[in-house]
């Protein structure tokens, strides 16, 4: 008991040790993050260069503890667990809620940076887009994005995934729930769904794993059948039947990528 309030004021500025035992990571975790819902429940918020309450340290401290020290735990609901603990929250839950992990995750992009100052914006964004609820989790795609994005595929499946994402966005609930394989009439758009279906038995063990770097890299393996399918089909053809069951292959494929991450996201040279 002793050397976890001891160690629950860890760490206390930049660099400095994390609590070594789990009790005192803990401790230090509901600590930081009950003081953060407590002052932002008042309206006392840090802005701009202010932070009297020093709230960035604090949420810079849950990044640290929670991936450093391994621990895996649904990070969103331990805010909406401490907001509910304030006796006189003066907003609405549900938003200070995502306010609170907005501003956590903006700490969690400045550590990722400082340990990797190369590390784009957009690269980021493309993991948080999925707002994973556990920060270690959020790391484990992070590090597969950054693999994903040095191989020679990378370029043209980012370009493809955008291109997917504004066709899919124009057609609105156009695209079919499944694909037809009855419908297929291409030999472009067979050789993709076949390919996505071997990608997609595959991929699935690896995400239940969160091996997150092993999907990608199989996934990375459909860029030959995706060039082959923008190149030869028309994918919003006159046929209706046609045109469903096309926009349906194209959003299969997008949501097997954003299990991982939104690729559409990323610039690749």
């Amino acid at each position: 008991v002793a050397q976890a309030i001891g160690e629950h004021y860890r760490p206390r500025f930049a660099g400095d040790a994390l609590p070594c035992a789990v009790a005192g990571q803990v401790l230090a975790v509901a600590d930081k993050l009950d003081t953060i819902a407590g002052i932002f429940s008042t309206g006392k918020k840090p802005s701009g260069n202010r932070d009297p309450f020093a709230l960035r340290r604090a949420a810079l401290g849950i990044v640290r503890i929670l991936i450093e020290c391994e621990l895996e735990v649904d990070l969103k609901a331990l805010i909406r667990d401490a907001i509910a603990a304030q006796p006189d929250c003066k907003q609405d839950p549900d938003e200070l809620a995502d306010e609170i992990y907005a501003f956590i995750t903006n700490r969690l992009q400045r550590y990722f940076q400082d340990k990797e100052s190369e590390l784009a914006t957009e690269t980021f964004d493309a993991v948080l887009v999925r707002e994973p609820a556990s920060l270690l989790d959020f790391a484990h795609r992070l590090d597969a994005v950054q693999a994903f994005i040095k191989l020679d595929a990378a370029a043209s499946l980012a370009a493809a995934n955008k291109r997917i994402a504004n066709i899919l966005k124009k057609t609105d609930d156009e695209a079919g729930k499944t694909v037809d394989a009855g419908a297929l009439s291409d030999d472009a758009e067979k050789a993709l769904y076949a390919a996505l279906q071997t990608a997609s038995s595959t991929v699935r063990p690896s995400l239940e794993q969160r091996d997150y770097t092993s999907a990608l890299l199989t996934l990375a393996k459909l860029q030959a059948p995706v060039d082959q399918f923008f190149d030869e089909v028309m994918v919003m053809a006159e046929d209706a039947r046609l045109r469903t069951n096309r926009l349906a292959l194209l959003n299969e494929l997008r949501e097997l990528f954003l299990e991982v991450a939104d690729i559409s996201r990323l610039s690749v040279d």
